[in-house]
């Protein structure tokens, strides 16, 4: 079956998985942490990609991201992929893919946002890296529960609604992410990025299908239904 064209729409939110190759690692050490987080940021700038959320795991790359336009988001990972794994395998003496194939992503509706942030941001825990996420520097978490200031994080306008005050935002962060998400959040989630479904209700579905050619959500199971003038029924 031939993979459908990714799904990437104008001012609407991204969740982005990039894996290493059979799963190798993508990071060995913090210099090529430092390397791809000052391409992330002179990328999302030359391609007008607000990032909300990062984290950067021994052997995957997860992003959320608003792209002005929506042809910003392939043309900023192309960037991104191509001059890391240059600067990864000339520093550590390697030719080859470095890259699982193309990147999985799914764009989602704002009320998936938070859940979204808290499935980046708490990934570090949930694979046994660290046991609080404030241990992880290489992720947004320290920007988004206000431990430090990261010039690449541009808040979406979800993430004012957790409080009137940087304080309290912050606070209200911290606690989500340490509550984490339940099982079914995090299948969902993790399914509509690797698969390439939209993540929404159905009103939010319907409204992105008028945007694109592309199927957004998954065909159910069966046969499609007829169309008016089609098959003997349509003659009786």
């Amino acid at each position: 079956m031939a993979r459908l064209p990714r799904l990437t729409l104008a001012d609407l939110p991204h969740l982005i998985i990039q894996r290493g190759n059979n799963g190798a690692d993508i990071f060995t050490d913090a210099q090529d942490r430092e390397v791809m987080l000052g391409l992330l940021r002179e990328m999302a700038h030359s391609h007008q990609l607000a990032v909300h959320a990062y984290v950067l795991l021994p052997s995957q790359l997860y992003l959320l991201a608003t792209p002005r336009s929506s042809g910003g988001l392939p043309l900023f990972m192309q960037a991104v992929g191509r001059r890391y794994v240059r600067y990864f395998n000339d520093r550590h003496a390697r030719s080859g893919t470095l890259w699982e194939g193309r990147y999985r992503g799914t764009v989602l509706q704002a009320s998936w946002m938070l859940p979204a942030m808290v499935f980046i941001d708490g990934a570090p825990v949930r694979d046994g890296l660290v046991q609080s996420a404030a241990d992880w520097t290489w992720s947004s978490y320290p920007h988004n529960a206000g431990l430090r200031n990261d010039a690449l994080i541009h808040p979406h306008a979800v993430f004012w609604t957790l409080g009137n005050t940087p304080f309290a935002r912050d606070a209200a962060y911290a606690a989500a992410v340490e509550e984490g998400l339940g099982a079914e959040e995090l299948a969902r989630i993790r399914d509509a990025a690797l698969r390439g479904w939209a993540l929404g209700d159905a009103q939010f579905i319907a409204d992105l299908q008028q945007r694109t050619e592309r199927r957004v959500t998954r065909q159910r199971a069966g046969r499609p239904p007829s169309r008016a003038g089609d098959g003997p029924s349509a003659a009786s």
